[in-house]
């Protein structure tokens, strides 16, 4: 089938590349011209594990082409998604789908024929409804369906959740040629037994929602317990594992640490928030959540100046680990922006390493010193602080660690190294969901 990819940020680029995988014929557009020349010419606007290898591949095969012309990309094409961004608006905080329906606009003026428009953005209930209503008012003589195909990829493990999903969620009114076009499209999933989910429309925008927030629930619930285990001397880790090995509960995402950042929770917490208002079904624990989330990251900070005996002025702080999670050079809301800031505000120096984050990093940071590796970041500093769980930070030589520093203090906010083995290297180390 011919598909047509509106977009090419982080769901429209791994999107159109595992489509093009399946065999498809992908047309990838975005309004960036040197974005566009940069993927031609095999660099990736964002860092994702195994992308560059697949646009290539399938790029050299013709099956993955990319544009500037929406008019001539949309041409034919059986279905049109739409892979926009949907920030938070500011002032209210609302998802921001300009970006949507003005795609959808210049998509429904240039399309020659029947098709589908899809909605892969992450959008509020009703968006799909008003995405309809363009169409119905710009081009009533044409059969365009609007449909709703939420993504529900992890940063770092894109690829793989694609062609390997838990499931697929498309929202229809009901349409048989939309939903026969859909099935068309995810038939190659079959073969891994993928459920493909049919939902009414405004069912699947709420789905994505939903998940997200209850991801962001479980993580922010988490660092509650951490914070009672620390206050009652009990271990945070031990907790999690207890309460995940209840089928009903599970183990994912209950490891504490400094709070959920990225592209998709905060935003997307934030807009069912919102929702819930507008439609007079607030959303008590969710509300919540983004309260707390939002402060704990703040305090984390505050966490480093105690284990620097309460006083951060004039010391150097090491911070290993910039972006909100490893695999990825995300930096959007990232837990370390909060860190850097309030330490910043207690007087300290900050020397920080991350292995992909750090060119998006410094302008945002601009007062912190860039290092080569977890290493030089620590020579001097009075603290090291554990921020980001990549894998280069899983097995650092600790006594070469604690030996360049002026003080080997290790505050350790992922519990990646445990007590004995941190006070062996010399070490007095402070973890999080245990007392110190």
């Amino acid at each position: 089938m011919k598909i047509t990819m509106i977009g090419t940020g982080y769901v429209g680029l791994v999107s159109g590349a595992c489509f093009a995988d399946f065999g498809h014929d992908v047309v990838c557009v975005d309004k960036d011209a040197g974005k566009i020349a940069s993927i031609e010419a095999g660099k990736m606007p964002i860092f994702e594990p195994g992308l560059d290898q697949l646009v290539g591949s399938n790029a050299a095969a013709g099956r993955l082409t990319f544009t500037t012309d929406l008019a001539a990309g949309v041409k034919g094409a059986d279905a049109i998604f739409i892979a926009v961004g949907t920030p938070s608006r500011r002032g209210d905080g609302h998802a921001d789908l300009s970006y949507v329906y003005a795609a959808a606009r210049e998509i429904v003026e240039a399309v020659d024929g029947p098709t589908v428009i899809v909605t892969k953005s992450t959008v509020p209930v009703g968006t799909g409804d008003e995405v309809e209503r363009i169409a119905r008012e710009l081009r009533p003589d044409l059969d365009i369906q609007c449909v709703s195909n939420p993504e529900f990829l992890r940063e770092g493990a894109a690829i793989g959740d694609f062609k390997r999903p838990d499931r697929v969620v498309v929202g229809t009114t009901g349409s048989e040629r939309a939903i026969a076009v859909m099935a068309q499209i995810y038939r190659p999933l079959s073969l891994n037994q993928a459920p493909l989910m049919f939902t009414g429309r405004r069912t699947a925008e709420l789905i994505k929602y939903a998940a997200n927030a209850f991801l962001a629930t479980k993580i922010t619930f988490i660092n509650e317990m951490a914070d009672l285990c620390e206050a009652v001397g009990a271990e945070v880790q031990d907790v999690s594992r207890g309460i995940g090995l209840d089928n009903r509960i599970g183990s994912k995402f209950l490891h504490a640490g400094p709070g959920y950042g990225g592209s998709c929770f905060p935003k997307d917490t934030l807009a069912l928030v919102k929702t819930g208002q507008d439609y007079d079904a607030p959303i008590r624990i969710v509300e919540t959540v983004v309260q707390v989330n939002d402060l704990r990251k703040r305090a984390m900070g505050r966490k480093i100046v105690k284990a620097l005996g309460g006083d951060a002025r004039g010391k150097t702080v090491a911070l290993l680990g910039l972006t909100f999670k490893p695999n990825t050079d995300d930096m959007r809301d990232a837990p370390s922006l909060a860190i850097v800031q309030a330490l910043e505000d207690a007087g300290a120096k900050i020397v920080a390493h991350d292995p992909e984050g750090m060119d998006v990093a410094a302008p945002m940071m601009p007062g912190v010193t860039m290092a080569k590796d977890a290493y030089e970041a620590a020579a001097g500093a009075d603290v090291a602080v554990l921020v980001t769980e990549w894998d280069a930070f899983r097995a650092l030589d600790l006594k070469r660690l604690a030996a360049s520093m002026t003080q080997p203090v290790l505050v350790d906010l992922r519990n990646i190294y445990p007590v004995a083995e941190a006070e062996e290297a010399g070490f007095t180390i402070t973890r999080v969901g245990q007392k110190g």
